[in-house]
């Protein structure tokens, strides 16, 4: 999914809620509307208005791998590593298989990093969810929980792949903390970075981009960088792998991502 289609189903979202909320009592929560109703040809709006119009409910998540849930209990001295995998996730379950790229090495990648001292936290996301709104906004909270519990932003990573990158941006920008660290994996295609330009969206912290050097749905963020500039990025840098199956990176556990992501995160 593009990030042109993405906004699309957001900004779509957005102007139907408000709508609804003159209709109804401002105490009702509302949820997602499935995406097969929403046009793709959608108008864009400010980020402003995604941030301020509109409250969701809290949204349903599957657990197919409970271990990887948000811990019950926040120990300080850890390092926490959230994992927002790609859509192919939602669309299939667990497995996931590519018709291009194969199987979605999900479980395998969850189990690396947790090798390496991580905390991490990670879920199969429901089909067709709504990342620049709803998802982000349930990360942002879960993030602001750790913080609130002791834990050091500088020990707190946020790693998205495609889609989940996507929904990573979107942390970054709600949370507004200039010591958290991302990583965005195989993001910021030319289109798609100019529609986060247009819509204001910022990188705020420790980012780190990486994408494969023939993968034709994704980019450079530099451009993004430079715009997010002035505005609380801290630490930034990007890695162009020459794996040769582009998108395909994201699906497959490979040392040439998974080692900058850990030693961007902070080895425990």
């Amino acid at each position: 999914m593009s990030f042109k289609t993405f906004y699309g189903l957001v900004a779509t979202f957005i102007s139907t809620m408000s709508l609804l909320a003159g209709c109804t009592s401002t105490s009702r929560q509302t949820g997602v509307s499935p995406a097969s109703a929403i046009p793709e040809t959608a108008p864009i709006l400010p980020v402003s208005a995604i941030t301020t119009t509109v409250t969701l409910s809290p949204l349903p998540s599957t657990f197919d791998l409970p271990e990887y849930a948000f811990p019950d209990s926040i120990d300080p001295s850890k390092r926490y590593l959230f994992y927002l995998h790609g859509k192919i996730i939602e669309d299939q379950g667990i497995p996931a298989i590519s018709p291009d790229y194969g199987e979605y090495e999900y479980e395998a990648i969850l189990e690396e990093l947790s090798g390496y001292g991580f905390v991490v936290v990670s879920e199969h996301r429901p089909k067709d969810t709504d990342g620049g709104v709803g998802y982000a906004r349930r990360i942002a909270e879960q993030v602001t929980d750790l913080l609130k519990a002791g834990v050091p932003a500088k020990d707190i990573t946020v790693v998205g792949a495609s889609k989940g990158a996507g929904i990573t941006i979107f942390v970054s920008h709600f949370l507004e903390n200039e010591e958290i660290n991302y990583v965005i994996l195989a993001i910021c295609h030319p289109d798609e970075v100019q529609y986060l330009k247009q819509n204001q969206l910022f990188l705020y912290g420790n980012v780190l981009s990486i994408y494969d050097s023939v993968d034709e749905y994704a980019g450079s963020c530099q451009d993004l960088f430079a715009f997010s500039e002035g505005k609380g990025l801290s630490r930034h840098d990007e890695i162009v792998l020459n794996i040769g199956t582009g998108h395909g990176i994201v699906y497959k556990l490979l040392d040439e991502w998974v080692t900058p992501v850990v030693e961007w995160a902070g080895r425990p």
